[in-house]
């Protein structure tokens, strides 16, 4: 399996939205272990290096910036949507309820509009990372790495 990055800057959306013009809200858990959220920041700058418009971060619990800092953060960039990712494995309470919710968006749709930096802004929720053979790929380098 090819795991190497692939170039988004060119690509547009399904809804004819250049990429430029979309941001990535990289959501981490939060954890009063600091290496949690360097876990998350180091997560989201290799993203940045895949995806050619404005890439932030934020947690629902415990760390900075909370989830409604992160969508502020996008004001001035002139995008005209934010894609909410998890980096969560599987839907939960989390992903169903909380987080929707944290980001003033109804949690049944996923997606609503934001006005952010006095601009409307579409923010949506994507799935968790889920099943994906680049997980199990992982996955397998980890028990392998556990073996030495």
């Amino acid at each position: 399996m090819n795991l190497s990055p692939l170039n988004t800057g060119f690509v547009k959306s399904n809804t004819g939205v250049s990429m430029n013009d979309v941001g990535i809200l990289v959501l981490g858990h939060g954890s009063s272990l600091p290496y949690n959220k360097e876990l998350v920041e180091s997560l989201a700058q290799m993203i940045g290096k895949n995806h050619s418009g404005p890439v932030r971060t934020a947690y629902l619990n415990m760390n900075q910036p909370n989830i409604q800092e992160g969508l502020n953060s996008f004001a001035g960039t002139n995008v005209a949507k934010i894609v909410a990712l998890p980096l969560f494995l599987a839907h939960g309470v989390h992903t169903r309820q909380d987080i929707p919710q944290e980001m003033g968006i109804d949690p049944q749709k996923r997606r609503g509009t934001l006005k952010i930096g006095g601009k409307e802004v579409e923010v949506i929720c994507a799935e968790p990372l889920g099943v994906d053979e680049c997980i199990a790929t992982l996955a397998c380098k980890r028990a392998k790495e556990a073996l030495r």
